[in-house]
């Protein structure tokens, strides 16, 4: 009996102690592959439309043309200087890392300088209050980061103004809308899918022209609307700005 007894305790202790078999172990879960790396490629094709905002510097030299001859006798140069705002609009589109756009932009201006002319006793002072460009850009993009070349026409606000030594009373003025080149490069930053922030320098080509002054009625010498004399004025311009666009398109493509 004890025997049996015995016996049957030892079996059922193997049974217990016996490693479980591989349908007995709980199944493995199931783990999703993770998905491939996908690097977003920044897109500057669309529409956009910016501000922008800086300084810029004319420099202008004084003419007088002689009557009847027309032998050009110099008055002396300055640097008309000051601030700008304005905007632009304009489209882009991308091919590889290549950027092709076109873009119109127009701007406020406040370039204002003078001099004391060498043949008058009349300080001559100049004025830009306004410009608009008009160009085409080529640039070469890394991902985000833009760099571009532009080329085009400019049109240019000019106001010309002498005043008396003595009295410091206006004696004549001229004004005019004067066309010419510009070219200018930049570099922008998309800091967020569809805005961006740039620098840009821009040089505007004038050359020189021939304008008429009219008298401003001060004084007996130059009576109000009477032309008073000729002068030949030479100009360029130097423009620096901040630029910040909003573009309606493509933000960012999917590469895998």
């Amino acid at each position: 009996m004890n025997k049996l007894l015995f016996g049957a305790i030892g079996a059922i202790a193997l049974g217990l102690s016996a490693p479980a078999s591989a349908a007995d172990l709980a199944a493995r879960p199931y783990t999703k592959a993770p998905p491939p790396m996908v690097a977003a490629i920044y897109d500057w094709s669309g529409f956009y439309i910016g501000i922008n905002g800086g300084g810029g510097t004319s420099h202008k030299c004084w003419d007088f043309v002689t009557p009847v001859t027309g032998t050009l006798v110099g008055e002396g140069c300055h640097n008309a200087t000051g601030g700008t705002v304005g905007g632009q609009v304009g489209y882009r589109w991308q091919s590889a890392n290549w950027v092709f756009g076109v873009e119109g932009q127009g701007n406020w201006a406040d370039f204002s300088g003078d001099n004391v002319s060498a043949l008058f006793a009349l300080r001559n002072r100049s004025k830009i209050d306004s410009f608009g460009l008009i160009t085409g850009q080529v640039g070469y993009a890394w991902n985000n980061v833009l760099l571009y070349v532009k080329g085009g026409g400019a049109v240019v606000g000019d106001r010309y103004r002498t005043y008396d030594l003595a009295t410091g009373l206006e004696f004549d003025r001229a004004n005019e809308t004067r066309w010419g080149g510009t070219v200018g490069a930049g570099i922008e930053f998309g800091f967020a899918p569809n805005w961006s922030v740039g620098f840009e320098y821009d040089h505007i080509f004038l050359g020189n022209r021939t304008i008429n002054f009219t008298g401003s009625g001060n004084f007996v010498t130059a009576p109000l609307g009477v032309v008073t004399r000729s002068e030949r004025i030479s100009q360029d311009v130097d423009i620096g700005l901040i630029r910040v666009n909003y573009r309606w398109g493509g933000p960012l493509i999917a590469k895998y």
